[in-house]
């Protein structure tokens, strides 16, 4: 794949103009304190997952609109704690896995809650309550006419729910609390890092749904082909449409986030194009880097990024 978007240069100078939404904040607040309401009730049930050097359990908590979402939270075996902790959060239309699919934080000491993404892949939260089980792709437009309904709030509400979750565990330690996510779990880190005081910092890789009209004349890999398809059919909405996104897109979210964070992005990748990587990251309001990756796809860094966390994370946290 030859380089397609702005030189490298340019890249880091892209700051585009963000025309948020007047109702932003309010519109967020309402939203977490209504999610706030139904107990979070967080449950861990031991699960024997064939992994002695690992303690896994299957977590639940309530998200929004007292539906039950499904994670897996790893530890080390016999870890007393309290522990760091990193809520990871999953690329579209994948959900929570199996735990042998998780081990990376908890091999390297921590603890780990992975997030199953509603209504998503293999996962095991349905959505809206009461609604479809998980079906593969196909969210990008789901609700999309209107902010109370589109799919990413309620995605970004269990986040958030999922951080409450997880510093409840009685081996976490609460001071000590990172998001993580690639992809559509990368937009998810970058909107909690913004809505979630109290963490200490977010990894934030290739991240999606950031600079998001942009997005959708730059490329037409999914899921933004679903935003193309629906647009194409609806063109008398594309305003509208945007209304709506102009909610969720992880400039304005990053705007506000101040906690450490490290971003990556790769210049080659047809799905989130770079300068919407950058468009997130040149408006992040806290301590940021970024690791580039200059031929890489949607992959990122893969396998080779992995250690570049992990240094990151025990600088961030070592007293």
């Amino acid at each position: 794949m030859t380089l397609f978007d702005l030189p490298l240069d340019a890249l880091r100078d892209y700051r585009p103009d963000r025309g948020e939404p007047a109702g932003f904040d309010a519109f967020w607040r309402r939203t977490l304190e209504e999610a706030a309401r139904p107990a979070l009730d967080p449950v861990f049930t031991p699960y024997d997952a064939l992994l002695p050097a690992v303690r896994v359990e299957d977590a639940r908590f309530t998200g929004y609109g007292g539906v039950r979402v499904a994670g897996w939270f790893l530890t080390p075996a016999g870890a007393e704690g309290p522990l760091p902790c990193v809520v990871q959060y999953i690329g579209y239309s994948g959900g929570r896995g199996r735990p042998q699919d998780c081990l990376l934080w908890a091999a390297a000491g921590y603890a780990v809650l992975v997030m199953d993404s509603r209504g998503q892949g293999d996962g095991d939260t349905d959505d809206p309550p009461g609604g479809p089980a998980p079906q593969v792709a196909g969210l990008m437009t789901r609700g999309v006419l209107d902010p109370a309904e589109y799919y990413y709030r309620r995605l970004f509400t269990d986040a958030v729910r999922a951080v409450d979750a997880a510093e409840a565990h009685p081996l976490v330690d609460a001071g000590r609390m990172v998001v993580a996510g690639a992809s559509q779990g990368g937009a998810v880190a970058q909107a909690v890092a913004a809505l979630r005081p109290g963490l200490r910092g977010a990894l934030v890789d290739v991240p999606f749904l950031t600079d998001v009209r942009h997005a959708s004349e730059m490329t037409d890999m999914p899921p933004y082909s679903e935003l193309s398809a629906y647009l194409a059919a609806k063109p008398q909405l594309v305003e509208r449409v945007f209304e709506t996104l102009a909610y969720f897109d992880g400039v304005h979210f990053a705007a506000r986030a101040t906690v450490p964070a490290l971003y990556s992005v790769a210049l080659a990748d047809l799905v989130c194009p770079p300068s919407t990587v950058f468009a997130g990251y040149n408006h992040y309001a806290g301590p940021k880097e970024i690791r580039v990756y200059p031929y890489n796809g949607h992959e990122g860094g893969g396998s080779h990024h992995q250690s570049v966390p992990l240094a990151w994370m025990r600088d961030l946290l070592t007293p």
